[in-house]
């Protein structure tokens, strides 16, 4: 072009320079830069945006800064635009000083930030966990009369979602309907993550019934999700109707739908319910991934069918699906169940050894099947091990819990500041967390802290289904809990009966204890739940031999209205006294391994009497040397 005399005009050098934005050809920008100046042809906004573009792509910030005062100095405004890219730029890199920096810098060269300029510092600050930050931006943002679009509020949705505030999700998009936002399948899918995580199951119907008004086809994520709220909230019925009307629809099932369904039923139990979900994954050719196998191995624990738990996690390494920590916190698991304690010791070093520090789960999980065998010193050292753990403050909080440290309410914020922190995760980890600190509460005598530990799970919305109240039945469903949560639940129910029945409230015809969820609810099995055996275990012979498995549902332990009178009545005989306040009167035992001069079969003996287990409760399985 220049051969053939045609001088180049600011469109030329302004087209060489988008394409060097589009290339990252730093260099050639700024000789095509330094040309243009030399043939006098002056730049405009356009010149400035690209050579803005080029920099903030290669991350040369200091050139970009450079060239946005040089333009300021000149009177040539910089656009929103140019501002973005180095906002974006320095967002990349975490760094939310400097952007802020930026921000205030266009603000004050009276450049209004736009949309954008706000989802970039929103994202920024959700990235860190600023949420606070978060939220006043996004106020800064509609008072400065900034209308947020889809992407904004897209933006807001995932951060909020993944930092764990997901009924704050849910408000968001009630928020998009009173500002006319239209929702995308972006936002939608956020959405239902957040309903998942969080167990909304409630919301998660609704926005799936606004979806349908729309006229919109869930995606595959968005059913998936959906399946999960009904999951986290034992409703295993509408699981499987969602799952099937996503066929129906033509939102084609994918792996993590499988999954969600799964763990479902493995939270329950419900073997035959997730054996017959993997065969239909089998016939359809869907691969069973890590995920798939650890909510069967899972499942088959809290059913009680430890060998078959043992077999999948055979079957797992047949198939080439590398373990995670948490399959070898499933695996502890079952041995802990199954009261073996020499198996679970070994699990617990083998964790150890892959250089992974074992969760609180794992501790909690260690320090009851300790108790229940008696390895109380053992105990003891890994209550120590805990609190000296310099990795992890979570495990030494909890481990002050259990010892007592935080029985007062002054300093019981600390607790409540780590529960809340982990409920950030979703009611997944949520239940798993709270069943194994209950289970080492329980095993360890500490009853009062297992019912405030409880009550905070239910402050969190965790075991939603936990206690149901109506004139004919008082319930307590304690299906997908583990024994020692169990127990703990039970022990509250009763109390909280035993207040009822003090302040002049007739009793109920029934008093229900729901072990058992699903198909199994009639199966003679039932009672081979650890849940079941621990949950019969305390009624029978702790409170009264009138609490039975009726013949109508065998995944109930009932007691008609006349006896459930005579035991909870204050004018009963002393001998069924004592045995009630066993279980009624929620205390404390002192710590079996802290106290002096006391036999270790006292010892036993006492921790079994306030635990309500009857002492020689202890289930065993025979592991096959492939297995082991």
């Amino acid at each position: 072009m220049r051969h053939e005399g045609i001088q180049p005009d600011l469109v030329t050098y302004n087209t060489l320079l988008s394409t060097c934005a589009s290339r990252k050809l730093g260099d050639e920008a700024e000789m095509v830069f330094k040309t243009m100046n030399e043939g006098g042809v002056l730049p405009d906004i356009n010149t400035y945006r690209y050579l803005v573009e080029t920099f903030g792509k290669l991350g040369r910030l200091d050139k970009v800064g450079e060239l946005l005062r040089e333009m300021e100095e000149e009177g040539n405004l910089p656009e929103v635009t140019s501002y973005n890219v180095l906002l974006e730029a320095y967002a990349d890199s975490g760094s939310i000083k400097e952007a802020v920096g930026v921000f205030r810098q266009m603000q004050a060269a009276g450049c209004v930030p736009n949309a954008s300029t706000y989802s970039i510092l929103l994202n920024l600050y959700g990235g860190h966990g600023r949420y606070d930050e978060v939220r006043d931006l996004f106020l800064e943002m509609k008072v400065s009369n900034i209308h947020p679009d889809a992407a904004t509020y897209n933006i807001l949705i995932q951060v909020f979602g993944e930092g764990g505030y997901f009924k704050e999700v849910v408000t968001l998009f009630h928020d998009m309907a009173e500002e006319n936002v239209e929702p995308n399948m972006e936002t939608y899918e956020g959405l239902m993550y957040a309903c998942g995580k969080g167990g909304l199951h409630e919301d998660a119907k609704r926005i799936l019934l606004h979806m349908n008004e729309k006229g919109i086809v869930p995606s595959s994520k968005a059913y998936t999700a959906v399946i999960e709220a009904y999951g986290q909230a034992a409703l295993y019925e509408e699981a499987l109707v969602a799952f099937n009307t996503m066929n129906e629809v033509g939102s084609k099932p994918i792996v993590e739908t499988y999954n969600s369904l799964i763990h479902a039923f493995a939270k329950g139990g419900l073997y035959k319910e997730f054996e017959a979900i993997i065969m239909r994954m089998g016939e359809l050719g869907v691969p069973r991934n890590r995920d798939s196998f650890n909510g069967v191995i899972e499942g088959y624990r809290q059913g009680g069918q430890f060998e078959d738990a043992m077999k999948a996690y055979v079957e797992m390494e047949k198939a080439r699906c590398d373990p995670d920590e948490r399959t070898l916190e499933a695996i502890l698991s079952v041995y802990c169940f199954a009261g073996l304690a020499d198996e679970s010791e070994q699990q617990f070093e083998e964790i150890k050894e892959l250089g992974i520090l074992p969760s609180v789960m794992c501790y909690c999980m260690m320090l009851a099947v300790h108790g229940k065998n008696d390895r109380l010193d053992r105990a003891y050292d890994l209550l120590d091990e805990m609190l000296s753990t310099k990795a992890s403050n979570i495990h030494q909080v909890m481990g002050q819990m259990i010892r007592g440290d935080f029985d007062d309410e002054s300093n019981w914020q600390m607790v409540e500041y780590v529960l809340d922190k982990l409920n950030s995760e979703g009611c997944g980890l949520g239940m798993r967390f709270y069943n194994t600190l209950l289970e080492a509460l329980w095993w360890l005598g500490q009853k009062e802290r297992a019912a405030k530990v409880l009550n905070e799970a239910t402050k969190r919305g965790l075991f939603p289904e936990l206690f149901r109240i109506n004139k004919f039945v008082w319930s307590v469903n304690v299906h997908r809990m583990w024994p020692g949560g169990a127990c703990t639940a039970i022990s509250v129910w009763l109390k909280n009966m035993q207040g009822r029945v003090d302040d002049g409230e007739d009793l109920p015809q029934l008093a229900s204890v729901v072990v058992v969820r699903g198909h199994m609810e009639r199966s003679s099995i039932t009672r081979d739940f650890p849940v079941a055996k621990a949950a019969y275990s305390l009624l029978k012979d702790s409170v009264s031999s009138s609490f039975c498995f009726p013949g109508w549902n065998k995944g109930r332990i009932v007691c008609q209205k006349s006896q459930l009178k005579r035991i909870l009545s204050s004018t009963e005989s002393s001998s069924e006294e004592h045995n009630s306040d066993a279980v009624i009167n929620i205390s404390n035992s002192p710590l079996p391994f802290v106290e002096t001069g006391t036999s270790r079969s006292d010892v036993k003996r006492r921790r079994h009497e306030s635990a309500g287990i009857e002492t020689g409760f202890r289930t065993r399985i025979e592991l096959t040397t492939s297995t082991a």
